[in-house]
């Protein structure tokens, strides 16, 4: 697949029949056993039931573990315990609205060819991460979409393949970005996708004039302590010092960057140790106590990447922004 054969447009998604399934069966399961135990033991059929649906607290229990131990060798500001149970229980919130909603039954809506073309302004490139579509941008295409912004996204599949193959999914929505205004767009990441975005950078000659920024949101642009534990190629590609980050850096040796502004969290609970997310020469913006994917939606992140697209579009001259 090329950049001059990109794929059909948002027709499926494979991610979002998987999550189907999952929130789907999940909630078979539970009602089956809360029918199975109600009668004779009514106590255990809702904490049986409450668990099966709420079992994924526990695993991001398990993850704020690991990144608190994790974190202590790094140097941003520990969490204190009230935080960490704070930052905790936003993951707990936020989850089910993205992987058993947004992402599953609602991925498709809102979509990018609906979006009228608004010559002169600045259009956005919504890049998702690792094991996400471009239902996880919904807030972001609603904000966008109130303040008569233009924008394109991605659905980054295969889901588990290599970084590198979605090179041309990004390429595309460039393109289409750009076509909508007739100027360099802004690309906004969330998680693998900024990696996905500098493979695309290193990937395509001329690709940093092509766009007037980029900015990243808990994006291990120096790898993962919790790749460790993945066996998925985009995964494994993740490692911290892995062959796969080395190898990017050396493809972006002595070629033009865009300006990068990076969000990083001392409670994120999938990137850590937390200035993983940090990138050299970048504009790096530590936003304390917020986790992984509610740093996607946190008002400050929202509220500055706005404000960068009105900055941007206020001189069309200007490439980068405060």
């Amino acid at each position: 697949m090329s950049p001059s054969n990109p794929p059909a447009l948002h027709r499926a998604s494979a991610l979002a029949r998987l999550q189907q399934g999952m929130a789907l069966s999940s909630l078979v399961c539970a009602g089956l056993w809360l029918r199975w135990w109600w009668r004779d033991a009514p106590t255990l059929a809702v904490v049986g039931a409450a668990a099966i649906v709420m079992g994924y607290a526990l695993v991001l229990a398990l993850q704020f573990a690991l990144m608190a131990r994790v974190n202590r060798q790094d140097t941003v500001p520990p969490l204190r315990p009230g935080e960490l149970l704070r930052a905790w229980w936003a993951e707990v919130r936020v989850a089910p609205r993205v992987f058993s909603w947004r992402q599953p039954f609602r991925w498709h809506a809102l979509p990018d060819a609906d979006v009228p073309p608004a010559p002169g302004r600045v259009a956005v490139v919504l890049v998702h991460g690792f094991v996400c579509n471009r239902g996880l941008w919904l807030p972001w295409m609603r904000a966008l979409r109130q303040r008569g912004l233009p924008y394109t996204s991605v659905n980054l599949e295969p889901v588990f393949g290599s970084i590198d193959g979605y090179v041309p999914l990004i390429d595309d929505a460039v393109r289409r970005a750009q076509a909508l205004t007739g100027r360099p767009p802004l690309l906004v990441c969330h998680s693998m996708g900024g990696l996905a975005a500098r493979a695309w950078l290193a990937a395509t000659p001329g690709a940093a004039d092509r766009v007037c920024g980029v900015v990243t949101i808990g994006t291990p642009h120096q790898g993962t302590w919790l790749a460790h534990l993945s066996h998925t190629a985009n995964g494994r590609q993740m490692r911290i010092d892995g062959a796969w980050l080395q190898a990017l850096r050396a493809r972006e040796a002595g070629r033009a960057r865009p300006p990068f502004v990076c969000w990083y969290s001392n409670a994120d609970n999938i990137v850590f140790p937390a200035t993983t997310a940090t990138l050299a020469g970048a504009d790096n913006r530590l936003l304390p106590g917020v986790p992984h994917v509610a740093m996607a939606f946190h008002p400050r992140v929202m509220g500055e990447s706005l404000a960068m697209l009105a900055s941007a579009g206020s001189s069309p001259s200007e490439r980068t922004a405060a």
